[in-house]
């Protein structure tokens, strides 16, 4: 595989739910280039097909039709093991749910993919306090879940996701389960993240502080892109 960009581009995708004469269409014609290093919130109600295209640029799904280039791979011809590795290099993933194991610190949630991409002990450790650390959770790292408030947990999570320095980070309602003033401390240290380090954000979203703060939005409506804004310099 070639060095990971954060480059996306999606060409000609239709995608269906289900088997047989029993489809349920999801997806229409969706054509969409992302650029390394952009701050992209995707938006739309509840059944746009939002979350189904996240998946799809996650590797999670693969399209009925069309095709899917993540820095400059066509992941939606890669097989379950090719998807694997290369979501461990490439990616990162940030949920509404936070998504962290309860027993684990803070700590030991961060250095989880490290774990999986072989890394030794002392290292992982090393790497997982200062990604902590730059989050803002000095002091916090060997509380677990339970110990943390919502945000703190998030902010856990968004350092599980940038660890391993993945170029694309996927984030599906990272805000949702947050009050407004964490909802923009948590924008606010993705949005840092992102330009330090041209890591390419898209994220899955319905809060219009997330949007007003992104590069561009794109607005999905009955499985189409209806429209494609970017933000005034």
């Amino acid at each position: 595989m070639a060095n990971a960009t954060g480059e996306l581009t999606v060409k000609e995708v239709n995608h269906s739910y289900g088997t047989g004469k029993i489809k349920v269409p999801v997806l229409f014609d969706i054509n969409l280039h992302i650029n390394q290093g952009e701050f992209v919130a995707l938006c739309g109600s509840s059944g746009s097909g939002k979350s189904t295209l996240l998946n799809l640029l996650a590797g999670l799904t693969k399209p009925e039709q069309g095709k899917i280039f993540v820095s400059g791979e066509e992941i939606s011809r890669f097989n379950e093991n090719e998807l694997c590795l290369f979501r461990r290099r490439c990616m990162g993933f940030i949920f509404q749910s936070y998504n962290l194991l309860p027993n684990l610190t803070a700590l030991e949630n961060v250095e989880l993919p490290l774990i999986f991409s072989g890394v030794s002990g002392k290292k992982r450790r090393q790497k997982a306090t200062e990604i902590l650390n730059r989050v803002g959770l000095e002091g916090r790292i060997d509380h677990r879940p339970n110990e943390l408030s919502g945000g703190q947990q998030q902010r856990v999570s968004i350092a599980r996701a940038l660890v391993n320095q993945p170029s694309i980070i996927l984030a599906d309602e990272p805000t949702g389960n947050l009050d407004s003033k964490t909802e923009l401390e948590i924008l606010a240290l993705m949005r840092e993240m992102n330009r330090e380090n041209g890591t390419t954000f898209i994220i899955v979203t319905h809060e219009q502080e997330v949007a007003e703060r992104s590069d561009r939005v794109i607005y999905m409506q009955d499985g189409r892109i209806v429209e494609k804004r970017t933000r005034p310099a």
